[in-house]
């Protein structure tokens, strides 16, 4: 048996307390009123936070109940009736099933859309001027093809630098990450795990390959540790996560895990 399920062990030797199912019982009818009590104290963003996660878990609970309402609906109607039915009658119940057939194309449609969400869907556009500097070289200093990198940016592990003379652009040692605090949405823990590698900067494939990660990047992080496993068994190497804040302003990268 592995290591995390010793409750589990336990409960297959031992069994549960004696009054379990009635502590359950009174613990699920005292849920309605601690949630009003805590809707009632919370303030601020915590309460819109709570009352949209509430909305959200009841709009999702009218679906189901409308759902299961349209299969005893349909069971209901697949009754026999006694006589022939006239020809304009004979087709609604395929009319009902094609209604319900269209509403789950479109559930699935929208899970599939949402699988792919990103939380920063809208990037504010980065410019060139805003992102490089101008590097002047040479003896003469007026040279100025060099560029110097002013965001945070990701390099790899086994990076060198190009000789002075041949390097276009220039990525400062202080601005270089390889870690970022990476939020999971739905477990609500934050953890710090290395990057793998930038997939995406919305800005410009430019940024992209030369890894400037800013806000709403898209970016690979290492979730080895954290035991995701997949349903064959395989542990989760590699997740995409979009960075939330302006690193070069906060000194770290924060990035929501895209589940």
């Amino acid at each position: 048996m592995p290591q995390n399920e010793y409750m589990e062990r336990h409960r297959k030797l031992y069994g549960r307390r004696m009054d379990y199912e009635q502590r359950m019982r009174k613990k699920e009818a005292r849920e309605p009123h601690l949630r009003s009590d805590k809707a009632k104290r919370l303030r601020g963003l915590k309460a819109k936070l709570y009352n949209k996660e509430r909305r959200n878990e009841k709009i999702q609970m009218k679906k189901k109940i409308k759902e299961h309402e349209e299969k005893l609906q349909k069971k209901k109607e697949e009754k026999p009736k006694e006589g022939a039915l006239p020809v304009y009658l004979l087709d609604r119940d395929v009319q009902s099933s094609a209604k319900v057939l269209s509403n789950m194309i479109k559930q699935k449609r929208k899970e599939k859309a949402g699988k792919w969400d990103v939380p920063i869907p809208k990037v504010r556009a980065q410019s060139d001027n805003e992102v490089f500097k101008v590097f002047r070289t040479g003896k003469s200093k007026r040279k100025g093809w060099k560029r110097m990198v002013t965001k945070v940016c990701y390099v790899g592990e086994g990076f060198t630098r190009k000789p002075p003379k041949f390097e276009r652009f220039i990525r400062p040692m202080a601005l270089r990450f390889n870690k970022a605090h990476v939020t999971h949405p739905e477990l609500k823990a934050t953890f710090c795990l290395p990057i793998i590698g930038v997939k995406k900067n919305p800005n410009s494939p430019m940024y992209t390959n030369l890894g400037v990660i800013t806000k709403g990047t898209v970016i690979e992080v290492n979730i080895s540790e954290l035991g995701l496993v997949t349903q064959s068994g395989k542990v989760v190497w590699g997740k995409y996560a979009q960075v939330t804040n302006n690193p070069e302003n906060d000194g770290c990268i924060n990035a929501v895990l895209l589940v």
